[in-house]
């Protein structure tokens, strides 16, 4: 009772505190997962091209970088509720979406005090981007929540520790603390979004690679091209890396995900993340926190084929 108490209050002021446009604040890659999907890279590629490219030919003054940084976050992030690149994304006929609606999230038939805002807002859209299916919101943890990181990586010069601040962020009030879901996901696309504003300046965070950016006397020159393929891959779908749920939510989400199994039989390498693959993952990730939960994949959840709840059935 006391836990359940605790929860309602600490809702109350999420949503006392949340703007009245209200964003999705899960994803779920769940649901659809094996219908068809157009990958959006291409379009967001020139997105973000066309952000860098103006900015450059803008550009008044000295060189400075947080300044060049913060005129990239201002036109593909911002100060609102859901980042201007997200929200295009979510509007735009040129980026292709699976819409999952509130009722039949991998959220809903669960008790309200378990959800949480999970179950209220329901779940954003999913697109697609480097053969990867994705949540739009991690379009705006890149650019928002990695220029943070990014600032905070320049302050100390260390990236467990910003690293650090990130996990924190993600356990408290707008992560883990009111909707019971720590997201691995957000926390890789967080850091991907530092890599990328490191990479506008600096050789070699991409691997091999020039910095996007060179300042030439007095002029900013573009040396290369951004592309999402540098930064989006398998840990930032959240049916591959999984996210961690708390006491209270954890059964009812493994016996949700469990309803998948039928879609997980008809196409098991969709749920799989290549061994070798993973391995190289967790090693580019070790310092972000996440956590372990290789226990709900459903190619541990669904290993018997008889022994899983049908589909659509509830977890109350």
């Amino acid at each position: 009772m006391r836990d359940r108490l605790s929860t309602l209050w600490l809702l109350s002021l999420v949503l006392l505190v949340a703007p009245l446009e209200g964003a999705a604040y899960e994803t779920d890659q769940f649901s659809h997962r094996l219908e068809p999907i157009a990958d959006s890279m291409p379009v967001l590629n020139e997105r973000v091209n066309q952000s860098i490219e103006t900015a450059v030919a803008e550009w008044k003054g000295p060189r400075d970088d947080w300044k060049f940084v913060n005129v990239i976050y201002h036109d593909l992030g911002g100060h609102h509720w859901v980042d201007h690149i997200e929200r295009w994304a979510m509007k735009s006929d040129k980026v292709e979406r699976l819409q999952t609606s509130r009722r039949e999230s991998i959220y809903q038939g669960h008790p309200f005090w378990a959800t949480r805002v999970a179950g209220i807002f329901g779940v954003g859209p999913t697109i697609k981007i480097n053969g990867q299916l994705i949540g739009s919101d991690k379009l705006g943890h890149f650019f928002s929540q990695g220029r943070k990181f990014y600032r905070r990586y320049m302050k100390s010069g260390d990236e467990a520790q910003a690293a650090k601040h990130s996990a924190y962020t993600e356990r408290a009030i707008f992560g883990q603390l009111t909707t019971g879901v720590y997201s691995n996901a957000d926390l890789v696309a967080n850091y991907e979004g530092f890599r990328f504003y490191l990479s506008l300046f600096e050789d070699n965070v991409i691997a091999g690679k020039p910095a996007i950016l060179a300042w030439q006397e007095d002029h900013w020159v573009i040396q290369r091209a951004f592309t999402w393929a540098d930064h989006v891959n398998e840990y930032w779908d959240e049916a591959l890396n999984i996210n961690h749920y708390d006491r209270i939510l954890y059964p009812y989400m493994e016996k949700r995900l469990m309803t998948f199994c039928p879609d997980y039989f008809t196409a098991p390498e969709k749920y799989t993340i290549n061994q070798g693959t993973e391995s190289s993952l967790i090693e580019r990730y070790r310092d972000l926190e996440l956590r372990d939960t290789s226990d709900l994949r459903l190619d541990h959840l669904c290993r018997d084929e008889n022994s899983f709840p049908a589909m659509g059935s509830s977890s109350e």
